[in-house]
């Protein structure tokens, strides 16, 4: 991957009559939806926000009577604007908008209105005073409130999950559809940002949280869409490639970070690094601490892909995904290494230790689909839980002895007179 190039340095001036906010609502075919939702925001903005504002619908390839009805709300509504794309894709919807925007601050939120809309001045207020440079509202986050089903639930802490430890993102929510930016601060991210879909989120935040810039998280009452029309095993595929080519542009130095940082101007603080255990039993608690954790994750992965994939290819992604998650936390928290130095050869040595629980674990699932034709869930999971309890063993003694073994230190000269 070839380096990215930053666009010119400058803060784009903003006219006098421009608004402090203009909210983007990202729409693909929802003809029906929209006028109550443009409504609703247009009639909450106007009586509790006490800044201009702009509401901008983002059409992208709507093939029903979307644009039409975007149009007629323009014309009814001061304040409410229409931009039309040819071509679908969120991300793409909200690169085309933000960056043609001259309001301070840009945001955009679901069609749905899934999150209240009293968060909405809590979002933009940090990047109006200017403490903060983007905004998220988080759904994972202590005080929010949160009403949607229990796959929705697992899928998004999981992915949250795996983001921190393939990216060591520490922003709680990606996916939430309740974020803010400041303009001068978009349009210097978003020539990066390759992703036009549903990635184009994490990639934003992620390349804005390596540039060292400050997100303000809002804890949100949110309320899930029960006619949501995102496929959500695509959608997870598309998420998963986009990590791989994020860490790959990140650890290749195709993404131009340290250019970014200096240029938007804010230096990351040196976080201040725990004491790390190096004596057996202390790794051994936090290797157990990180062990259960990612059991606990795998099962729940498990049984959110059981019906789609089947025991075997559930029990794959779902060692996969805490694998990776797993080799991280267990490299800077149980082994005390950190910095990027070693980190690839480090994971691609946690990925056989990974090959070995595979067996164990699918070893055990075939003994058990042998010995009964229809073993039941409670016995299925507990002889999982059995396999990857020996795996656990196994890994930790292939960590400590190969995989993360100081090399032996050089003796003084003298020392051992």
């Amino acid at each position: 991957m070839t380096a990215l190039a930053l666009p010119a340095i400058g803060v784009r001036p903003v006219p006098p009559a421009a608004p402090t906010l203009d909210v983007v609502i990202p729409v693909h075919n929802e003809e029906l939806n929209l006028p109550s939702c443009v409504r609703r925001l247009h009639e909450h903005l106007t009586a509790e926000f006490p800044y201009a504002f702009r509401i901008t619908v983002a059409d992208n390839a709507s093939s029903d009577g979307t644009l039409t009805v975007a149009q007629a709300l323009a014309a009814e509504l001061p304040s409410v604007t229409v931009l039309h794309l040819d071509q679908k894709g969120r991300g793409r919807a909200l690169r085309a908008a933000w960056s043609s925007s001259d309001a301070a601050i840009v945001a955009y939120m679901d069609v749905d209105l899934s999150t209240d809309l009293t968060a909405l001045l809590p979002l933009v207020a940090p990047l109006i005073s200017g403490h903060s440079d983007l905004a998220i509202g988080s759904r994972l986050t202590r005080g929010s409130r949160v009403i949607r089903g229990t796959k929705r639930e697992v899928i998004s802490r999981c992915y949250n999950l795996l983001l921190r430890g393939t990216l060591a993102a520490r922003f709680s929510d990606a996916q939430c559809g309740f974020k803010a930016v400041r303009t001068e601060v978009a349009v210097r991210l978003l020539p990066l940002v390759e992703d036009a879909g549903w990635f184009f989120d994490t990639e934003l935040l992620v390349i804005a949280e390596k540039a060292g810039l400050r997100i303000h998280e809002v804890p949100v009452d949110w309320i899930d869409d029960p006619d949501s029309r995102v496929d959500i095993l695509a959608t997870a595929a598309a998420d998963l490639r986009g990590v791989v080519r994020v860490g790959r542009a990140l650890g290749t130095g195709a993404l131009p970070i340290s250019e970014l940082r200096r240029q938007l101007g804010r230096a990351p603080l040196e976080p201040v690094v725990p004491n790390v255990p190096v004596g057996l039993v202390g790794q051994i608690v936090r290797f157990g601490a990180i062990g259960v954790t990612s059991t606990l994750a795998y099962l729940v992965l498990f049984l959110a892909f059981r019906g789609g994939l089947g025991a075997q290819g559930a029990n794959l992604l779902a060692l996969l995904l805490t694998a990776v998650a797993n080799t991280t936390a267990n490299r800077r928290l149980t082994f005390g290494r950190r910095g990027r130095d070693g980190a690839a050869r480090a994971q691609a040595q946690g990925l056989f230790v990974f090959a070995v629980g595979v067996a164990l674990t699918s070893g055990a699932l075939a003994a058990l689909t042998a010995s009964s034709s229809h073993p039941g869930r409670v016995v299925e999971l507990t002889v999982l839980v059995v396999a990857n309890l020996a795996a656990t063993v196994l890994r930790f003694v292939l960590f400590r002895s190969w995989v993360f073994r100081r090399a032996p230190q050089p003796l003084v000269e003298g020392a051992a007179d």
